[in-house]
């Protein structure tokens, strides 16, 4: 088994920066993908950025220009920057890690998730 370990969230002003760092317990457990999620009160988990083993990335449009993913296959882990901060980016991130395994079923998708890092912002 392996587990995702989450860090650097904090009370930030608007407009400030913060960076969001994730590792994983073994650096040998490669995930397919490697990125971070946020759930604010009342609201469901949405996806943040994303990258995958071979580099491509994803963003969710509110935070694109502003938040950049970083990822290193060797040491296991997956950073976020956060730019601009604004009084909606306030959440809960998690760090995420997802598997792809081949069955005879087909594909099966295994998630692995952070304990989650709180983010505050300040208007």
């Amino acid at each position: 088994q392996v587990q995702l370990v989450d860090s650097g969230g904090d009370l930030v002003q608007a407009g400030g920066s913060l960076r969001l760092s994730c590792a994983a317990s073994r650096s040998s457990f490669i995930f397919d993908r490697m990125g971070w999620y946020r759930q604010a009160p009342g609201k469901q988990r949405e996806l943040v950025a994303v990258a995958t083993s071979g580099g491509s990335t994803n963003y969710a449009d509110p935070v694109k220009g502003r938040f950049t993913i970083s990822r290193d296959n060797a040491k296991n882990t997956v950073n976020l920057q956060m730019d601009s901060l604004e009084a909606e980016d306030a959440a809960g991130y998690y760090c995420n890690g997802l598997r792809l395994v081949g069955t005879a079923q087909g594909i099966k998708e295994y998630d692995y998730w952070g304990q989650g890092t709180q983010v505050t912002v300040s208007s």
